[in-house]
């Protein structure tokens, strides 16, 4: 690991170099020899539970606190939806569920009507004269069909295998739950895990020269459930030591029970039977040595990238699908509108990106896409529904009146500013929270009539409609929220 943190200083440095030459914004148009690459890294299920966000007190993530630290941070970004598939659309057509219509493990991009006539950032990219890669667990579903001449070139293996077929694995879960919630040490070293062969996959096409600039996305699967990891990351952390979230008895007792009973619809168990069968510790445990794991697997790619000829001229996205509850507001696992499953990693960094202090503003996966564009220079894609993060990403403290939008599931919404989270669901009741003063969302400040103007100017940014839920096969019916069931 310490070979990994030189490496990245390395890459710190070339790109600082770089960055002397003018600001990310820069007037000038690039040629298009002289545009950078894009390294994307996708990292499913990932929470506030990494160093440079202080979601966790014991984590350890070093390699991504080293990439926040020399880049832009961006502290108060968030999902458009908390599943893997919607969110993933969302910010490949940069286009809102509100629009597409995905609010649920359904349709893959190209299986959604309304996307027919919308690029994924990759074909963007690749119109615009890049060469495209692309490996792991970027899309949902993958990039085929349709899809597959997006890519020019496919690295490395796709996410870990089905845990219903996956041969001789320990079983730490409780019968009675899905295998999906298993945990433990497994593989037993990281060459045999799914996620760092894909890491040293990315390492090795990183040093290739592909003659003209490319958009590269690397989609690592911890810490999706199941928790497995080599036992190396397990032993970082005293399963009697580490620290609990809060899950106060009475933290629901102010909220609607429009999500309460989401576990039951899902393969999730609930907070109840976590802690009836004393795993609490366990699962924890289990995700901060996935999370530190994936975090290898980062710092695996940013070495390569440091050691590589593109050094100089690579711009590093770094995101979360969505968040992750771990008991908070005795909720386990996302498709909550809560602050734990709509708050995500988010880090720029590369050339024209001067290291400095992080943006609190509020932001949305949703302006990835025309962030890069901006960045690389491409000609501007105006159907895009996100906005250019270039004003943050040259000064922190630049504000931002936008908030960032979250839907679960149709006619349900979150508007995340700066300080605030309103919720409104679809049955009409609402959450209100200020985080300057409630960051663990205790108070629903919905009923309290003092705070009506905050409500009222949060309440003004809520779609007034949205694209009626593009479905699949009922398989998936037991996924969708009680509004949605029929």
């Amino acid at each position: 690991m310490q070979q990994i943190a030189l490496s990245l200083s390395a890459v710190i440095s070339a790109a600082t170099l770089v960055a002397a030459e003018g600001k990310a914004s820069g007037g000038k148009v690039r040629e298009a020899d002289e545009r950078p690459n894009v390294l994307m890294i996708c990292i499913d299920d990932l929470n506030d539970w990494t160093g440079f966000l202080g979601g966790h007190p014991d984590v350890q993530t070093p390699h991504m606190d080293k990439l926040a630290k020399s880049g832009r941070n961006f502290t108060n970004a968030h999902c458009t939806v908390p599943v893997c598939s919607c969110s993933r659309i969302s910010v490949m057509s940069g286009l809102a569920a509100t629009t597409h219509g995905s609010y649920e493990i359904g349709p893959p991009y190209q299986g959604i009507p309304l996307l027919k006539d919308y690029p994924t950032i990759h074909r963007y990219f690749k119109n615009n004269g890049y060469t495209t890669l692309s490996g792991g667990k970027v899309l949902h579903h993958g990039f085929s069909g349709s899809l597959s001449g997006d890519l020019d070139q496919v690295v490395g293996k796709g996410p870990w295998p089905n845990p219903r077929t996956r041969p001789k694995v320990p079983i730490s879960r409780p019968a009675e739950w899905s295998k999906y919630w298993d945990w433990g040490p497994y593989p037993e070293t990281n060459d045999t895990a799914p996620d760092y062969q894909l890491a040293v996959s990315a390492a090795k096409v990183l040093k290739q020269d592909f003659g003209k600039p490319f958009f590269m996305s690397v989609g690592f699967f911890r810490p999706h459930v199941p928790l497995y990891a080599p036992k190396q990351w397990f032993d970082l952390y005293d399963i009697n030591k580490i620290t609990l979230p809060k899950t106060p008895l009475a933290d629901l007792d102010d909220v609607p029970d429009h999500f309460r009973g989401i576990n039951q619809i899902s393969v999730t168990p609930t907070h109840d039977e976590i802690l009836k069968q004393n795993k609490q510790r366990a699962l924890t445990q289990a995700y901060l040595a996935s999370v530190s794991f994936v975090d290898h697997c980062v710092g695996t790619v940013l070495n390569a990238l440091a050691d590589s000829p593109h050094a100089k001229n690579t711009i590093v996205v770094l995101w979360s699908d969505h968040g992750f509850h771990l008991g908070e507001k005795r909720h386990w696992s996302k498709r909550t509108l809560w602050e734990e499953s709509t708050r995500v990693p988010f880090v720029f960094f590369g050339p024209g990106i001067k290291p400095g202090a992080a943006c609190r503003e509020s932001v949305s996966l949703l302006d990835i896409y025309p962030t890069l564009v901006k960045l690389c220079s491409l000609p501007a894609n105006k159907r895009l529904e996100g906005l250019s993060l270039i004003p943050q990403i040259d000064d922190p403290a630049t504000p931002r009146k936008h908030p960032a939008i979250i839907s679960s599931y149709q006619g349900n919404h979150a508007v995340r500013s700066r300080d605030w989270r309103l919720i409104s669901y679809a049955d009409g009741t609402e959450e209100l929270y200020h985080h300057k003063v409630d960051q663990d969302e205790f108070k629903n400040l919905a009923k309290d009539p003092k705070y009506k103007s905050v409500h009222d100017e949060l309440a003004r940014w809520l779609p007034k409609k949205g694209a009626p839920e593009v479905r699949t096969e009922s398989k998936y019916e037991h996924l969708r929220g009680p509004q949605e069931k029929k």
